[in-house]
């Protein structure tokens, strides 16, 4: 089998899909979009224009992947992974995509359900980022991302072994302040 492709799925011109890549119910591949082999597509996920998908890459349903990410191989995206390409986007300013910012997640990362990954950012080799977590930072390999924003939890090893769990300052119980 070259690849699969459900009867409702969208695959726009000149894209490269591997071999034994199943692309599910509802989802668009728009233009130029290089899919490695043995990858799954899950329902309704959009991949925008140029992104780059490795080999082993596993996009669960509902993840919209727009133009300037890079996922290397054996990637993970839980449900509802968002990711951005402009920093702070408008609607009555059109920014050209030569401008959008590029996003890289490295071989072994898995995005929990729901996270949102900011443009210009670089999650490293074997990185997790628990489910509804907001990155707005660079993660290193190897380390546990949770929260909004994002903080160092762990260190996680290729093999799943959670390691040196960082410990979190308490916060001084002061009145809050809010936004005028």
């Amino acid at each position: 089998m070259k690849y699969f492709k459900h009867r409702t799925s969208i695959i726009d011109k000149n894209c490269k899909i591997g071999k034994n890549t199943k692309i599910w119910h509802w989802s668009h591949i728009s233009e130029n979009v290089k899919i490695g082999e043995n990858c799954i597509i899950g329902q309704n996920v959009f991949i925008g224009n140029n992104v780059t998908i490795g080999n082993n890459v596993k996009i669960q349903n509902n993840v919209s992947i727009y133009e300037g990410v890079t996922l290397e191989n054996d990637v993970f995206c839980g449900p509802s992974v968002v990711f951005t390409n402009v920093k702070f986007p408008r609607s009555k300013i059109n920014i050209k995509s030569k401008n959008y910012s590029k996003t890289l997640v490295k071989s072994g990362v898995t995005l929990g359900a729901n996270s949102t990954i900011l443009s210009n950012i670089i999650i490293g080799n074997d990185a997790l980022v628990g489910a509804g977590s907001v990155v707005t930072k660079n993660v290193p390999k190897n380390k546990i991302i949770i929260g909004n924003p994002g903080k160092i939890y762990a260190s996680i090893s290729k093999t799943n072994k959670i390691s040196k769990k960082i410990k979190r300052k308490k916060k001084n119980k002061t009145k809050s302040k809010s936004i005028k």
